[in-house]
């Protein structure tokens, strides 16, 4: 049994939830909100835009970066809609799970006909 891929799946499935009621075409701000109402009532613990500080030479610094969703304090969620995920968006996703110390992450593209063709998981090798 593993937890964090059973949470991605339920996570998933509410994201397939949202996207065959909503349909593409949205803004992402339409699809994270809809996601995180859906997880929030299916009983999970999720953080939405939690403040993801940078620390440099020692130094925390606050620059803006936010985590979209948040979830069990394990799962980074980031919402996109966008004609076609690009690499900068999976070295996003990356990014966000190595600055928060988390390994395991969900990039999920709601601009798609087939949500299961806009989901990719992201492991942080650390």
């Amino acid at each position: 049994m593993n937890p964090e891929k059973d949470l991605t799946e339920k996570i998933i499935g509410r994201a397939i939830k949202v996207h065959s009621r909503l349909g593409p075409g949205l803004l992402e701000s339409v699809y994270k909100e809809c996601l995180f109402f859906e997880l929030i009532s299916s009983g999970l613990l999720v953080e939405k835009e939690k403040a993801l500080p940078l620390v440099y030479e020692k130094v925390k610094l606050e620059c803006g970066y936010r985590i979209d969703l948040f979830v069990e304090n394990k799962i980074v969620v980031e919402v996109k809609s966008v004609d076609t995920l690009a690499d900068i968006h999976l070295a996003q996703a990356l990014t966000y799970l190595r600055l928060s110390n988390n390994r395991f992450g969900l990039l999920i593209n709601f601009n798609v006909l087939r949500l299961k063709d806009g989901v990719r998981r992201v492991v942080n090798g650390y």
